[in-house]
This record gives structure tokens, C-alpha cells and sequence, in this order.
């Protein structure tokens, strides 16, 4: 089977010729040269590179030079901004560019965005048009993200994150999987997929985190496994997890029959994003 994270993020240094916006705690650089070598230490064959939020807001300049120098390994994924009114144009110019397959929406909570807002509006029509699968970041505000997959159906939808809030630094909260109830009513829209990316983030137990199965389980149910993405959320899971622990227990677990390995660490994400990777 071919093994394809669903959500990496790449990023060179913090130069004032390519400067970073925020400075998370992040390690000072995790080139895309670098993450491909970590991919390859492990056998991860391809990922969906998106761009960081964090540090280059809705610049995704690198994550194109990262994926022209590594075209067979890596595809590309765009945050779009909702308050620029041509923004259906630069989807479109996206939808253009090598490499690309998909656009991110960012709804936290903090971001008081409602689920009618303009902006998301025109994001979500233009990528229908432009056959576009939308990221969406909504974690601790589950509400609003199924009021705006509500409010457009024919929209393809990827549920970061499993929608759920997950820690930068150890420990996971006392109560990581409060919102699972959420997470699996989120399963009845039908234009919607889900990352299983940073699972391990969530986990009260060290390595190889056992603890996650039991809740995972139940996403796997609600949503079944042709709509489940694994994924490591690498590098901004590294305070918690190195590259290869966010990948093994996946690989090793004996709570997955190697169907089901298949499509979640694989499967799935080339299907929903029409993207499949290329050694060589």
C-alpha cells in the first residue's frame, strides 16, 4: 500500500527575506528537503503539504518551491483569506498551479466568524467551481463548522484534525476527547471527510499511546474508513511526538486489519484529494 500523510507542514527558516508571522514552538526550520528525509526514514511515500498558517498566513510561495522540487512526494494545500474580495480568484489561479489540491478555511473560535459569513461564501462557491476540496480548521468550535458544511452541500469538506482541539506542549488536557460526541454527528454530512491527523497529541499515555484506540474506534464506526485520513500534523505535533511515533503505531497496531490500514493511511486521503504519490 502506498502510505500517504494527510497533513504535514514544511517551513525554512525565519529570514526577513521570507518572514515567519507568528513564531510557534516549532524547531528552526523543517525544510521540505528535511521533511521528505524524515518521510523517507519511515516509509511514509507522500503527504499533503499544507501550508503553515502560523508563520505565512495566506503566503503559500514555499509550500510551491517545496513541491516543485519534490513533485512526486508532495501535494500542495492553500489557506484562502475570506475577507479579500477576489479571493474567488485566487482559488482560481490555485486550482492552476502544480501540484495543488486543495484550500484551507481557518474557523476558530476566536475568529467570531459565523458559519453565513460573506467571505466563507464565496471561498466554498469557488471551490465547487474550481473542484476543490476545502480543509477546514474548526476544532473547539465544532458548531459553526457544521453550520458552514450545512450550508453548502455540494462543498467537499476535510475536517481537520479530527476536529478537535489538540495540545502543542504534554500533557493532553484531563479531558482530550470531549468533543467526540460532536465528531461523530459530524459523520452524517455526507460531503464531509475527517483527518485522524495528530491523534497521538491527544493520548495521557507515552508511546506507542494506547489510550487513543478505544475513542478512534469510534470514529472509525461513525465514519467508516473510506472517509478517515491519517495523518501526523508534523512539525506542529514535535513538542509531543518525533515524526516516526506519529507514524508506527499506526503501521503496528493490531487494532487495524491491513484493509483497514490501507484505506485510513492511504486510501482514503488519494481519494479525497484525486492525489496519489510518485517515488523516483
Amino acid at each position: 500500500m502506498a502510505i500517504i500523510d494527510s497533513q504535514v507542514h514544511a517551513y525554512e527558516a525565519n529570514t526577513p527575506q521570507r518572514p515567519w508571522h507568528t513564531v510557534p514552538n516549532w524547531p528552526d526550520h523543517v525544510t521540505g528537503d528535511e521533511m521528505v528525509t524524515a518521510m523517507d526514514k519511515v516509509g511514509v511515500d507522500g503527504a499533503i503539504f499544507i501550508s503553515a498558517f502560523s508563520m505565512y498566513r495566506y503566503d503559500a510561495s514555499y509550500a510551491v518551491e517545496v513541491q516543485r522540487a519534490h513533485p512526486g512526494r508532495l501535494a500542495i494545500v492553500k489557506p484562502v483569506d475570506p475577507d479579500d474580495p477576489a479571493v474567488a480568484d485566487v482559488i482560481a489561479d490555485w486550482k492552476r498551479t502544480p501540484g495543488a489540491v486543495g484550500i484551507r478555511i481557518m474557523v476558530p473560535k476566536e475568529s467570531g466568524r459565523a458559519a453565513d459569513d460573506p467571505g466563507f461564501d464565496r471561498i466554498l462557491r469557488a471551490a465547487v467551481r474550481h473542484d476543490l476540496p476545502v480543509n477546514i480548521l474548526c476544532w473547539d468550535n465544532l458548531d459553526t463548522g457544521a453550520a458552514i458544511i450545512d450550508r453548502h452541500p455540494e462543498t467537499r469538506f476535510i475536517i481537520d484534525h479530527l476536529g478537535i482541539l489538540q495540545p502543542r506542549v504534554p500533557p493532553a488536557p484531563p479531558q482530550p476527547w470531549a468533543d467526540l460526541p460532536k465528531v461523530l454527528d459530524l459523520a452524517k454530512r455526507p460531503n464531509a471527510a475527517i483527518k485522524v491527523s495528530g491523534a497521538c497529541t491527544l493520548s495521557r499515555q507515552p508511546y506507542p499511546f494506547p489510550d487513543i484506540w478505544d475513542p478512534l474506534a469510534r470514529v472509525f464506526d461513525a465514519w467508516g474508513f473510506d472517509r478517515c485520513l491519517w495523518g501526523t500534523d508534523w512539525t506542529r505535533a514535535f513538542a509531543v511526538v518525533n515524526y516516526a511515533q506519529a507514524v508506527e503505531p499506526f503501521r503496528d497496531t493490531d487494532r487495524l486489519n491491513e484493509e483497514e490500514r490501507a484505506m485510513l493511511m492511504g486510501g482514503a486521503c488519494a481519494r479525497a484529494y484525486g492525489w496519489s504519490p510518485r517515488r523516483g
